[in-house]
């Protein structure tokens, strides 16, 4: 299982190659970190809320196999505008969910995208928390600025409020949860079945 881990470490580091650049990896503050996640056009006729994990596998599925179909064809081109809540299920979802928000606004979504589709790996190791300490690293956080960002409780008491909210506000009995246009989504988490209720609130 270790020796997997370090070379799934390998491919992280190419996944990351495009979030270093020459840009200067900084810890946001509490406020910007607990900031909606959003990307997509404002104003776009159709508005969609995910509540999700980053332990949880259905999440994973959908981010891996589901979502990147989503943003081409519909957050790309103008339609959708995509906002993620972090609905963390254990410790590890919640130490991930604060690395991946004091990665910054511009690099969130890149954070997300490595998590998800290494979840098996990192989930699975004898210290899945250290484990995401080294992805955190591959990302460009330095160990001062993880060491604040892991430390920062604010951010963490602020997603757990943010969890407690969104439990009594959306009615959330599982993850991945979704809502377009207000209403919650009941149907399969397939990207045909989702681009049939998409087509229909478009018309």
């Amino acid at each position: 299982m270790i020796n997997s881990f370090k070379y799934t470490l390998i491919s992280l580091t190419l996944s990351f190659v495009f979030l270093l650049n020459n840009s200067y990896a900084r810890i946001v503050d509490t406020i910007e970190a607990l900031e909606n996640k959003s990307i997509g056009e404002k104003e776009a006729p159709i508005k969609m809320i995910e509540f999700a994990s980053l332990t949880c596998g259905h999440c994973a599925k959908f981010h891996n196999e589901v979502f990147p179909l989503i943003k081409e064809n519909y957050i790309d081109t103008g339609k959708i505008h995509f906002t993620y809540n972090d609905f963390p299920l254990d410790k590890y979802a919640l130490k991930a969910s604060v690395i991946a928000r004091c990665s910054g606004n511009q690099k969130f979504f890149s954070f997300l995208k490595v998590l998800y589709s290494k979840q098996k790996d990192w989930t699975r190791t004898q210290d899945p928390f250290k484990s995401l300490l080294k992805i955190a690293k591959l990302g460009g956080l330095k160990n001062d600025e993880i060491k604040v960002c892991v430390g920062n409780k604010s951010i963490e008491d602020g997603l757990l409020k943010q969890r407690l909210k969104s439990t009594k506000t959306y009615d959330i009995k599982a993850t991945p949860t979704i809502y377009l246009n207000a209403k919650k989504y009941d149907g399969d988490l397939t990207y045909e079945a989702l681009k049939l209720k998409i087509e229909s609130l478009l018309k």
